[in-house]
């Protein structure tokens, strides 16, 4: 069947919409030419797409290429590049602009080019486009359309799927827009248009340092209401009564995802300092977190040194694989630094290294908690018992609030 679609990068936001487009019956092909996919090998599950998910999309008709002859043929190329963040924090446009040039080589006329991948403002306009028209001898907005449509996968949230999102569109011209429109309403419930290039890239800017602010908020607040001896969680339970003027958000170990802070700078001071500022915060969070270990081992006449402790979930959302950015990888690192004896249970992982050092899995979840001097609850699983789990413990430190009231020490 020939394709209507190629989605470039099948990572954790070309997975999810090439499932969603094959889904509605829209000819899709996945081009990702990394060295682990020779020939265009099946991709590798993401962002809450299964193995299985993955092998049914193959039998409706979806193929991987790594062939960009392949590119020319489709009508919709929607460019989903990691951008993680560099050196410097800000994000790395590497293999967006190793992507753009290969599509640039084969663009036909008539063909709407999409960006989603996560970028600063202007980088639609700035970066994409001067790439696919040199590339291509084509002007965008005359011979191609181009946009920007900011990613919302919602990883592991099966009652949220793709097409309950609303899809925010914004073209480089009106044409640009309604022709992303078009494709995007084939996979979605509703469309809503942006002004331009600028506004719909600003929004992932928003939406992003919204949730990385809040959760900034109310680790400040798990560590102050500590140090007062008030139950955190229990305020949060309360608070989110209100109907109106909150949302809630609970404290962790740290934040994870792919959803990196997003600051629009580059020019000096246009940058967001709340969110420099949330980074900072959560960035502490880890350290926090050993802290709670070592004083809740030394009231319990234990050393840090030598004391074995486990940790329970190591990705960095409940009932995923996927392990970026995750914050049980720096508390594993410092626990060790403190010499002691980590090891993890973890459903979804079954091999872990932290700084290329294997830590060593505990197959038997329930032994290995009565073993432990501690164990730390850094992720909630819902195959986890945890009201068992805290019978067996010895000491179980809770980061998730997810244990019941006096089960166990939470953050």
């Amino acid at each position: 069947m020939p394709a209507d679609l190629a989605v470039i990068g099948l990572g954790h936001l070309g997975l999810p919409l090439a499932q969603a487009a094959v889904a509605a019956g829209v000819g899709t092909v996945g081009y990702d030419p990394r060295p682990h996919r020779p020939g265009g090998g099946h991709p590798e599950p993401a962002a809450g797409v299964t193995a299985a998910d993955v092998r049914r999309m193959l039998s409706a008709g979806f193929r991987t290429v790594d062939d960009p002859a392949e590119l020319g043929r489709v009508r919709t190329a929607v460019v989903c590049s990691p951008t993680p963040p560099g050196p410097d924090g800000t994000p790395d446009l590497t293999a967006l602009t190793e992507a753009a040039r290969v599509l640039a080589s084969r663009l036909r006329p008539h063909t709407t080019v999409i960006l989603e991948s996560a970028v600063p403002p202007g980088t639609t306009d700035g970066v994409l486009r001067p790439l696919l028209e040199d590339g291509s001898g084509l002007r965008a907005g005359r011979d191609f359309h181009l946009a920007h449509s900011p990613s919302r996968t919602d990883p592991g949230t099966r009652d949220r799927g793709y097409a309950a999102a609303p899809k925010v569109i914004g073209g480089l011209t009106p044409a640009c827009t309604e022709s992303a429109a078009a494709f995007y309403g084939r996979l979605t419930d509703k469309v809503v248009r942006a002004r331009g290039l600028r506004e719909a890239e600003t929004v992932k800017v928003l939406e992003t340092n919204f949730r990385h602010v809040n959760i900034a908020l109310v680790n400040e607040m798990a560590v102050l209401c500590h140090d007062l001896g008030i139950d955190v969680w229990d305020v949060i339970r309360c608070a989110e009564t209100k109907p109106f003027g909150f949302q809630a958000f609970r404290p962790g170990p740290g934040v994870g995802g792919h959803g990196t802070p997003l600051d629009p700078g580059p020019a000096p001071g246009r940058g967001l300092r709340m969110v420099g500022l949330a980074a900072d915060i959560n960035s502490r969070m880890p350290r926090y977190v050993i802290q709670r270990c070592a004083t809740l081992l030394n009231e319990h006449g234990k050393s840090a040194r030598g004391a074995r402790v486990l940790l329970l979930g190591v990705t960095y959302k409940p009932d995923l694989a996927d392990l970026q950015g995750s914050p049980a990888a720096e508390v594993a690192c410092r626990l060790r630094d403190m010499g002691a004896q980590v090891s993890y249970h973890d459903p979804h992982v079954p091999d872990w290294r932290v700084q290329e050092v294997p830590v060593p899995r505990a197959d038997s979840l329930y032994e290995a908690a009565a073993r432990a001097d501690l164990t730390v609850l850094l992720q909630n699983h819902r195959t986890y018992d945890l009201q068992g789990l805290a019978v067996k413990a010895q000491l179980l430190l809770d980061t998730r609030g997810a244990t019941p009231v006096g089960a166990a020490h939470r953050l």
